[in-house]
C-alpha cells in the first residue's frame, strides 16, 4: 500500500470536495481545486498519484479535461477516477473509453471511495515498478538503453525550447575485449558492474544520468551543462575509474582498467537530432582512441 500518496481533487461542489478531503486525508495528502483548468495548471508544477475529478463542472468539464490529461506527457500516466451524479451508463463507458481507470456515482460512500482510491494506487504502485524495472539494465543495475533514448530525447528537446546547452559523452573501457579474454567473462562481468556503479556515482546533478550503452560503452547526459563543464566532468569520470586501479594486464595502453571518452555539445554542434548529437560524441571516442585511449576529446 502507498502511504500518503497525493491525490487532487477536482469538483465545483464545495460539500463534496469536504466530504471527499475529510475521507482521504486521513491516509493521503489530498489537494482540492474547483476547475478542469485548475486542476490542468496544478498537475504541471506538482506531481501527483491519482485524480478524482468530477464530470459536470462549469468551463471545461471532466470528459475534456481527461483529454487533456492524457494527451499531456506529464501527466497521462496519472489514474483517474470518474465521480458523477449521473448514474448513466453510457457515461460511465465513456469516461472508462476515454482513459479513466474507475468511476464512482454520487452520492457516494466514503468506504467504496476508500476502496477504490486504494486499489487504483496498488495498481499504479506495481505499474511504476514494472517501468522502473524495465528502464534497468539487468547486469549493472544502471540505466539502461531504453532509458537513454526516452531521456536523451526529452532532454534535446526541452535544450531546443529553453535554449541551453546540452552535452553527451560516449565513454568506452580500454581493451575490454582482451580483459575478457585474459581474465574471462566471469570477471569482466564484475568489471563493467564496478566501473558502471562509479561512473553513475560522479553523477551530483539531479538532471545528469549515466547509462549502459551496449556492450562496454556508456554514455552520460549532461543537461544545461556547456561543452567546457562537460570537458571537467569527463575529466572526473576518467580519474575515477583510473582510482579504481582494477588490474588489467592485457591492456596495450596501462595495467589498470581505463575509459576513453567523447565529447559532444549542442553549443558547437551542427546536429538536427539528439541522434546525431550521439553520433558526434561516438567520433569524438574514435579520435580518443586514436589519441592512445584512456583520453577525452571534444568535438
Amino acid at each position: 500500500m502507498i502511504n500518503k500518496a497525493k491525490i487532487l481533487i477536482v469538483d465545483d461542489d464545495a460539500l463534496n470536495r469536504i466530504i471527499l478531503e475529510k475521507t482521504l486525508s486521513d491516509e493521503h495528502d489530498v489537494y482540492l481545486v474547483t476547475s478542469g483548468e485548475d486542476a490542468l495548471a496544478f498537475v504541471k508544477h506538482t506531481p501527483v498519484d491519482l485524480i478524482i475529478l468530477d464530470i459536470m463542472m462549469p468551463g471545461m468539464n471532466g470528459y475534456e479535461v481527461l483529454v487533456q490529461l492524457k494527451e499531456n506527457s506529464i501527466s497521462q500516466a496519472i489514474p483517474i477516477i470518474f465521480i458523477s451524479a449521473n448514474n448513466r451508463h453510457e457515461d460511465e463507458v465513456k469516461g472508462l473509453e476515454l482513459g479513466a481507470m474507475d468511476y464512482i456515482g454520487k452520492p457516494f460512500s466514503a468506504a467504496i471511495v476508500k476502496v477504490r482510491v486504494r486499489n487504483q494506487l496498488l495498481i499504479k504502485q506495481k505499474n511504476d515498478l514494472l517501468e522502473m524495472l524495465a528502464s534497468i539494465d539487468g547486469l549493472t543495475e544502471i540505466p539502461n538503453r531504453r532509458y537513454l533514448d526516452e531521456n536523451l530525447e526529452r532532454e534535446w528537446r526541452r535544450s531546443k525550447r529553453n535554449n541551453s546547452p546540452l552535452c553527451v559523452l560516449l565513454i568506452d573501457i580500454d581493451h575490454f575485449k582482451r580483459y575478457n579474454d585474459y581474465y574471462g567473462h566471469r570477471a569482466g562481468d564484475e568489471c563493467l558492474k564496478t566501473v558502471a556503479k562509479t561512473l553513475a556515482a560522479q553523477c551530483e546533478r539531479g538532471g545528469d544520468f549515466v547509462a549502459r550503452y551496449g556492450g562496454e560503452e556508456f554514455v552520460a547526459v549532461l543537461p544545461e551543462t556547456n561543452q567546457q563543464g562537460a570537458i571537467v566532468f569527463a575529466n572526473k569520470l576518467r580519474n575515477a575509474v583510473n582510482d579504481l586501479n582494477i588490474e588489467h594486464n592485457a591492456s596495450l595502453n596501462a595495467t589498470h582498467v581505463t575509459i576513453s571518452i567523447g565529447i559532444a555539445s549542442s553549443e558547437s554542434s551542427q546536429a538536427y537530432t539528439e541522434k546525431a548529437l550521439l553520433e558526434e560524441a561516438d567520433s569524438g571516442l574514435y579520435n580518443a582512441k586514436k589519441l592512445g585511449r584512456n583520453q577525452i576529446s571534444a568535438q
